[in-house]
């Protein structure tokens, strides 16, 4: 790998199954030491494209290099670089915690010499230390999460491949394990991490906003939200589901969507005065309306992006993603 690349290219990597097209020609970049995001709903093709760069799933067409490894023709060197974490990782119920960290030392080879230090650091990045003994069948979704993200590291790979490692694990456990990305990063691995909560895409240095196999962008999240077209305000009001349908109705209004007992409301004008927005609903008959100012979010600028690759396709999508993690 020369120096001054990408650690990680991709080059019109597609995945066909059947007659879906799961990833479909997708290009993009990703730098050495860099936390990359896969943000996308249920059949965005992140688990796909995260399966083609682990090497564990050949492309239909297109390639990608992961530190000077193509996954077309050299899988194998690919894995010898990676840790990819899957949604269900292979964990084994029998055995302690202890057990599987020393079950996946001897899959990666890891030097005898170096094992007690490696599981130290693990330990102290997953706070697993006290539970060393205990069946990883016994052990609550947050730790397995911890544990089969221990797993992955043991071997200290290059390039962490993270398919959702948050999802389903409580607050507490997504801190967690976000903590321990983030100091990976930190100590010089790059890592592309694929969720569909716009929360958790704050994170990242860069994303990619995927819908139905393809990248709508590819930025900064900052950058992200300033090139949102228009303006947002949020909307209270008494009935916010009936101020939801009536300001979808109005001229001007680019898109109406509720979050919680508000709607947040993108207009079409950056310029325009929101008063005038409530001035409308007013008229429609919505009662106690207040309108504010509100800062662009991610979902935003995902619902905007998705609205205008619908025009491409003959029906709509039905594909949401989650703005709050449960």
């Amino acid at each position: 790998m020369a120096a001054g690349e990408p650690m990680i290219r991709l080059d019109r990597l597609t995945r066909r199954f059947g007659e879906r097209t799961a990833v479909d020609a997708l290009s993009l970049e990703v730098e050495r030491g860099e936390l990359f995001g896969l943000v996308g709903p249920d059949g965005a093709g992140k688990t796909t494209i995260l399966r083609m760069l682990a090497g564990v799933l050949p492309p239909s067409d297109g390639d990608a290099v992961l530190a000077g490894a193509a996954v077309a023709s050299d899988p194998e060197a690919v894995k010898r670089r990676t840790a990819y974490m899957s949604q269900r990782f292979g964990l084994y119920a029998d055995l302690t915690v202890i057990e599987n960290l020393g079950f996946y030392a001897d899959l990666y080879r890891v030097p005898r010499s170096e094992l007690k230090a490696r599981l130290a650091r693990l330990f102290e990045f997953s706070g697993l230390e006290p539970f060393r003994d205990r069946l990883a069948g016994k052990l609550s979704g947050g730790m397995k999460q911890k544990l089969g993200l221990s797993c992955a590291l043991i071997h200290q790979p290059e390039i962490l491949l993270l398919d959702e490692p948050t999802f389903g694990v409580d607050p507490v456990s997504r801190r967690d394990l976000w903590l321990i990305v983030h100091r990976m990063v930190a100590d010089g691995a790059t890592a592309v991490v694929a969720t569909a909560y716009l929360d958790e895409a704050e994170r990242f240095d860069r994303l990619a906003l995927l819908h139905r196999g393809r990248a709508l962008a590819v930025d900064t999240p900052r950058s992200l939200r300033a090139g949102l077209d228009g303006r947002v305000v949020e909307v209270a009001a008494g009935d916010p589901r009936r101020a939801r349908e009536a300001a979808r109705g109005l001229d001007g209004v680019a898109q109406a969507v509720a979050f919680g007992d508000r709607v947040r409301v993108v207009l079409d004008d950056a310029d325009r005065d929101p008063g005038s927005l409530a001035e409308a609903l007013a008229a429609e008959g919505i009662e106690g309306v207040r309108v504010r100012p509100a800062a662009a979010s991610l979902e935003d600028v995902f619902i905007q992006r998705v609205a205008a690759a619908e025009a491409d396709y003959e029906t709509p999508s039905e594909a949401t993603v989650h703005a709050e993690a449960p």
